[in-house]
C-alpha cells in the first residue's frame, strides 16, 4: 500500500531533475554537438573535400606511375649502355694482346 502512495508523491515532486528532459536534450543537442566535434578533428569530411582528396591523391598516382615507367627506362638504357662498354673494354684488351703477341709495345699516354 506504501508503493503507490511514494509513486503518487514523487510524480508530484518538482524538486528533482526530470530524467527524460535531459534525456531529450541530449538526442537532440549532444549528437549534433558529437558531430561538430569530428568534423573539427577531421575525423569526418565534406564530400567536396574527400572528392577534392580523391582527385588530388590520383593526380599523384598517375605522376608516380609516370616516374617509375622512365627510371625503368633509364635503367634499361643504362644495362644496354654498360653492356656496350663492357663489349669495347673486352674488344680493347683482346686487341692489345694480339698487338702485344705481334711485338708492338702500345704507347701509354703519358702525365704532363
Amino acid at each position: 500500500m506504501l508503493l503507490p502512495e511514494l509513486l503518487r508523491l514523487a510524480a508530484a515532486d518538482d524538486s528533482g531533475p526530470d530524467v527524460g528532459k535531459l534525456i531529450g536534450q541530449f538526442a537532440q543537442y549532444g549528437i549534433v554537438g558529437i558531430v561538430v566535434v569530428l568534423l573539427i578533428l577531421g575525423v569526418i569530411v565534406p564530400k567536396y573535400v574527400m572528392t577534392s582528396l580523391t582527385a588530388d591523391r590520383d593526380k599523384w598516382r598517375e605522376a608516380f606511375e609516370k616516374e617509375r615507367e622512365a627510371h625503368q627506362l633509364t635503367r634499361e638504357q643504362l644495362a644496354k649502355a654498360e653492356e656496350h662498354g663492357s663489349v669495347a673494354i673486352e674488344q680493347g684488351k683482346t686487341l692489345t694482346r694480339l698487338l702485344e703477341e705481334l711485338g708492338h709495345r702500345p704507347e701509354l699516354p703519358r702525365s704532363a
